[in-house]
């Protein structure tokens, strides 16, 4: 009987487990919220599901408008999902603290990742032959749904800033997809397009009415950092379309062009939201207390450290007979050197951990703009580092997965509901929200991979993934838990943990099925559960 059965178990389709983890987490939601938005998610939920089935045979077809990320099915469930229950948990907790003007705010963002997820759809269905008469049936209930909800709970400016993110989402999303073939899978480039659409028409916004602009002024570096490195590879991208970029000249343009945009616009830009000069408020920042010098250093030593580990990599490369390639034991070497970075931070200064991430980030951007163009003197050079550490999600012409490593451990520190948190920290599960990409990605995804890849025989159906992998990740992230409760005396879980332990289960689960980037998608989602 069992001989019978396993062919059967093999032919499990991994989307379909990955989209009912999906569904459980917009249950989730939708019971801690109970409103005319939950409801919308569900109808959105629903029409994504039937959307990705089509999605999926465009891209087997190859009749996609454009060249995806191959070896991924579409991803449009997980990806629709991540900003419209985003904003339900971040509005929940901003009600509950009585912050009507960030409530209005996670509102839009809701509206928005509905309305992005249903264009997204809208082009599925427009290029797919014949025409899916019930999908198309199914998409227009849940947007007739999603827009009367809209005209309900929106105000009219409201709505024309969900008009004006749309209309960022649609040329941008042509500009990355034509200039960077098979990098994204069409739920990558929404999760990734649609996140930076709505970051750069907030910061017009607020550039628009800076009498209004409030807060802290760390919150506008990731904004400025965001657009600035967007313009930065939308100039060159289109300029060396019409002049070689490896020679010196080309370079020295490059570098010259790169101190003007953040010299001469982004800097003072950045002026009007902080009220100062950025710099100078920079060095003040950093050194506010010894403490955070003791932070910074121990950070380049970590740095030096992760520098140490290419070159010694690259070094066995050369000296071996046969071609070397980073095994994913050394890989998630970097994961730990990342966790031992950021669990400090969290603990002893959330703040420098923000400013220092985002810098972080621009580095990154930049370094791989000067790889991705062969700028002089450094980019030939890190082409042959890097190559090293290349996995089947490179698969582009850009090398993204240690982006995508930063950004999930930073997400949860920059998304973190500061202004709906009076003291600096949210009560319960919602403690651990910081500590989100902490746990999914840096202790989660790197036991799953380690442990399953060296000592895991029992697979999941229709996965390359093991059920020791997924069982150790649970296990270490449930100890790491008790030992932030130890180290960090601002976590106060009040009998919440069949929650926490539920949460950590189902994102581990999810990153045992999903074969979109999973150091994006888990700390969302965990992040997501535990602010409930």
């Amino acid at each position: 009987m069992l001989h019978r059965l396993s062919p059967a178990v093999m032919e499990i389709n991994p989307a379909i487990v990955e989209s009912s983890v999906v569904l459980a987490v917009v249950l989730c939601v939708h019971l801690a919220v109970w409103n005319q938005h939950s409801w919308c998610c569900i109808a959105l939920f629903i029409q994504a599901f039937y959307v990705q089935h089509k999605w999926d045979r465009l891209l087997k077809s190859g009749g996609a408008v454009f060249q995806f990320r191959p070896s991924a099915n579409s991803g449009i469930v997980p990806a629709s999902m991540v900003l419209p229950l985003l904003g339900l948990a971040l509005r929940e907790k901003c009600s509950a603290s009585g912050n009507v003007y960030f409530e209005r705010f996670s509102m839009v963002m809701t509206i928005t990742g509905m309305m992005l997820a249903l264009f997204l759809s809208l082009i599925a269905l427009g290029i797919t032959r014949p025409l899916p008469t019930n999908t198309c049936v199914i998409a227009g209930i849940a947007a007739s749904a999603i827009v009367y909800t809209t005209k309900q709970t929106l105000t009219v400016s409201e709505v024309i800033e969900v008009l004006e993110v749309l209309l960022i989402f649609v040329y941008l999303s042509l500009i990355v997809l034509y200039l960077l073939p098979r990098c994204f899978t069409p739920g990558e480039a929404l999760l990734i397009v649609g996140g930076i659409s709505f970051i750069v028409n907030q910061l017009i916004k607020r550039s628009l009415n800076l009498a209004e602009v409030k807060g802290d002024p760390v919150n506008y570096l990731l904004p400025v950092v965001v657009l600035g490195s967007l313009l930065l590879g939308m100039i060159f991208a289109l300029l060396f379309c019409f002049m070689e970029s490896e020679t010196w000249v080309s370079s020295l343009f490059f570098h010259i062009m790169t101190a003007v945009l953040g010299l001469g616009i982004l800097l003072p830009w950045l002026a009007l939201f902080i009220g100062r000069h950025p710099i100078m408020w920079l060095i003040d920042f950093l050194t506010l207390n010894d403490k955070r010098l003791c932070l910074l250093g121990y950070w380049v030593f970590l740095a030096v450290g992760a520098t140490c580990v290419v070159l010694q990599q690259n070094y066995q490369r050369q000296s071996g007979s046969k071609k070397h390639q980073a095994s994913t034991v050394v890989r998630k070497y970097f994961h730990l050197i990342v966790v031992a970075t950021y669990v400090p931070g969290l603990i002893y200064d959330r703040q420098l951990l923000h400013v220092a991430s985002v810098g972080c980030l621009a580095v990154f951007l930049f370094l791989e703009y000067v790889r991705y163009f062969r700028i002089q003197p450094l980019g030939q050079l890190l082409r042959q580092l890097l190559t090293l550490f290349l996995d089947e999600r490179d698969s582009g012409p850009l090398i993204l997965t240690h982006i995508y490593l930063l950004m999930g451990m930073s997400l949860p520190v920059w998304l973190f509901p500061g202004p709906c948190a009076p003291k600096g920290v949210l009560p319960g599960a919602g403690g651990l929200v910081p500590y989100a990409g902490v746990l999914a990605v840096g202790i989660g995804d790197t036991m799953a991979s380690v442990f399953g890849s060296t000592m895991g025989e029992i697979r999941w159906p229709g996965t390359k993934k093991t059920m020791e992998g997924t069982a150790t990740s649970v296990f270490a992230q449930i100890i790491a838990v008790a030992l932030f409760l130890i180290f960090d005396g601002n976590i106060n879980l009040n009998s919440t943990y069949s929650w926490i332990v539920g949460s950590i289960t189902l994102v581990a689960m999810l990153e045992a099925y999903t074969s979109q980037i999973d150091n994006l998608l888990l700390p969302l989602y965990l992040f997501i559960l535990l602010l409930l």
